[in-house]
């Protein structure tokens, strides 16, 4: 399948130097109208500047972010303020399961921290 034949674009690919930008403005020309862009892989993967172009022009639907060029997302961002954009804080990897495993652990790493007796150090 090609770009132009999506109906959405789901990006899923690890950031380096082949992979930076290759979801630019050419790429989104060729997508439809109707379609939809996703990426919950890394920011700087699509052309950001292209991204909100395409965006306010109506070249394509809308897009669901969960990664930004730089977070947290500016206040000012337009991506906050774009109709067809659901933003969403960095946050795509969370399941329900990682609520209730990881975030008991956070307190308490806190606390004992807090207490002068970490639990768990990271190697140097």
């Amino acid at each position: 399948m090609e770009v132009r034949d999506a109906d959405v674009l789901s990006i899923h690919f690890k950031l380096g130097e082949r992979t930076r930008g290759i979801v630019g403005e050419s790429e989104l020309a060729l997508m439809k109208r109707s379609a939809y862009l996703i990426n919950t892989s890394r920011g700087r993967i699509v052309s950001e500047a292209a991204l909100i172009d395409a965006l306010q022009a109506g070249q394509i639907a809308g897009a669901t972010l969960d990664v930004f060029d730089e977070e947290p997302l500016a206040p000012r961002h337009p991506f906050r303020f774009l109709p067809n954009v659901l933003a969403t804080p960095h946050v795509g990897y969370v399941t329900e399961n990682t609520y209730r495993v990881a975030y008991p652990q956070i307190v308490e790493a806190i606390g004992t921290w807090l207490d002068g007796v970490p639990i768990r150090e990271l190697p140097v």
